[in-house]
């Protein structure tokens, strides 16, 4: 158990997964500023009631990220790209007087490595599909199409589905099954 800042939000956060963020709120400058002085990362958590910019419920899974690379925009907004990390499980949160959330987290197990089964493999090749498709570039050492969790991961982030979808994906803790989910929802939007 570990208690750090949650920032809700209108996205699912995937493990590997990058998440560009623009801060401007008081409340996050001072946390992305007390993350990068301690070299801690914020929880990220979707967002089932409320607002980005007011109090908010969430879902009790989300994904820890770290802080990557920050700047200041033209806009004078703080810019900073943040990369999932490990999924946690939600369990008290609490808003601090600036209204600054943190919460008491259980790491999830991280899934073990393991290959897209046979069955899934196409999986993959829709992956490097759509990644060409929107122009994405990965670092050659970014990209493991024989991965299971990262092309499930990447593939939940990528395909046109709903936040609920999304954050089913991401509580689902069995990579294959992941695969099995995401084999029946391609082949639903092949077929709309």
């Amino acid at each position: 158990m570990a208690e750090i800042p949650i920032f809700p939000l209108n996205t699912v956060l995937f493990p590997g997964g990058r998440l560009p963020l623009r801060i401007f709120e008081t409340r996050y400058l001072d946390m992305v500023s007390r993350c990068l002085k301690e070299n801690q990362g914020f929880g990220v958590c979707l967002i089932k009631e409320g607002a980005e910019t007011g109090p908010a419920k969430v879902h009790p899974v989300g994904t820890s990220a770290e802080i990557g690379d920050w700047s200041r925009g033209e806009d004078g907004l703080l810019h900073i790209l943040a990369r999932g990390g490990r999924r946690f499980r939600l369990g008290e949160m609490r808003a601090q007087t600036d209204g600054l959330n943190l919460g008491t987290v259980e790491w999830l197990p991280e899934e073990p490595p393991s290959p897209v089964p046979e069955a899934q493999r196409h999986l993959a090749e829709i992956l490097k599909q759509i990644l060409t498709q929107l122009e994405l570039k990965l670092g050659e050492s970014e990209a493991e199409y024989a991965s299971a969790p990262w092309v499930a991961y990447r593939l939940a982030e990528l395909l046109p589905i709903s936040l609920p979808q999304r954050q089913y994906l991401l509580e689902v803790s069995d990579s294959a099954k992941r695969l099995d989910i995401l084999a029946t929802l391609v082949q639903s939007l092949a077929m709309s």
